[in-house]
C-alpha cells in the first residue's frame, strides 16, 4: 500500500475528516517553502499538495495566481520545486502530492520527471489539465515508480468519465466542488454532495473535496460527505499576509490547527 493509502486507512480507522493542504512551491521563496512544508507537517496535515508554480494556470483565481507569480520571480521550477520535497521528505510524514500543469512536465519529459519525482519522494502526481482519455502514459510511467496517479473530477465530469477516472486512479480522487476557478468562498458549494456521491457510486477509492474550502466549518461540513478536505486558496493567501513578517511558520501552524479545531480562534 502506498504512503497516501496509508493516510486514508488511518483517517478512516480514527474516523476523522482528513486535511489536504495546497501550496505553491517557492512561494515565497524556496528556502522559506520548505520551511512551510515542515510546518504544514508539524501542524497535522495529512497530504500536503505541492503546486508546480506556471506562467498560465487557468483553473487558479487571484490568489494562486500571485503565489505563482511570485515564485516565478524568486526562480522556482519544476526540478527545484522537486528539490525542495527532496529536502523535506526525510523530515516528514504527511503524504507528498505534485499538482502541476502538463507542460512543466512536458517540457522535462515525462521519464525523467517520473524519476526525479520517485527519487524525491513523491507520493502522488496530479496533472491539472490532462484529458482522462490521454492520461494512460502517466499512468503508465507513474505506477511502475510507485507514484500514485491522482485524477480530478467536477460537477460536470460525466458518469462514464468518473468510472475511467476510477479505473486509472489511485490513492485518492479529488473532487472540486464547484465550477470555476480557485478561491475562498462563504460557504461549501450546494453540489459537494451530490459530487462526492456520485464518486462513492463508481469507487472505493478516498474523495478529496475542495475548491472554496478556507474554514473549519467548511472542513467539518465536507467531511461528512468526502474522505478528506483540499485548502488552498486560504492557506495561500495566509502565507502572502504573513511572507514578510518574523513569524510566517507561525501563523501557518496556527491557521492549519485553527482549520482542524485545535484553536478556537483564528490568530
Amino acid at each position: 500500500m502506498s504512503r497516501i493509502g496509508r493516510v486514508f486507512e488511518r483517517l478512516r480507522a480514527d474516523g476523522r475528516t482528513g486535511l489536504v493542504t495546497f501550496v505553491t512551491a517557492g512561494d515565497p521563496d524556496m528556502e522559506r517553502s520548505a520551511a512551510i512544508l515542515r510546518t504544514l507537517d508539524g501542524a497535522g496535515a495529512d497530504v500536503l499538495e505541492v503546486g508546480i508554480p506556471f506562467s498560465d494556470p487557468l483553473a487558479d483565481g487571484p490568489v494562486i495566481q500571485r503565489a505563482s507569480e511570485r515564485a516565478l520571480a524568486a526562480g522556482a521550477t519544476l526540478a527545484s520545486s522537486l528539490d525542495v520535497v527532496a529536502r523535506v521528505r526525510p523530515q516528514i510524514g504527511a503524504a507528498v502530492v505534485v499538482f502541476s500543469y502538463a507542460n512543466p512536465v512536458l517540457a522535462m519529459g515525462l521519464e525523467d520527471f517520473v524519476r526525479r519525482a520517485a527519487d524525491a519522494g513523491v507520493d502522488g502526481v496530479l496533472v491539472l489539465d490532462l484529458p482522462i482519455e490521454e492520461a494512460d502514459e502517466l499512468r503508465d510511467a507513474l505506477v511502475p515508480a510507485g507514484i500514485d496517479p491522482i485524477f480530478l473530477l467536477s460537477p460536470t465530469t460525466t458518469d462514464l468519465r468518473l468510472r475511467r477516472a476510477a479505473a486509472l486512479g489511485r490513492g485518492f480522487l479529488y473532487g472540486i466542488s464547484r465550477l470555476g476557478v480557485t478561491g475562498q468562498r462563504d460557504a461549501v458549494a450546494a453540489g459537494a454532495r451530490a459530487l462526492a456521491e456520485r464518486i462513492r457510486g463508481v469507487t472505493d477509492l478516498p474523495i478529496a473535496l475542495g475548491f472554496g474550502i478556507s474554514r473549519p466549518e467548511h472542513v467539518a461540513e465536507v467531511g461528512r460527505w468526502a474522505d478528506a478536505a483540499v485548502v488552498g486558496s486560504g492557506l495561500v493567501d495566509t502565507i502572502a499576509r504573513a511572507s514578510d513578517g518574523p513569524d510566517l511558520e507561525a501563523v501557518v501552524d496556527r491557521y492549519v490547527r485553527w482549520l482542524k479545531g485545535e484553536d478556537r480562534e483564528r490568530r
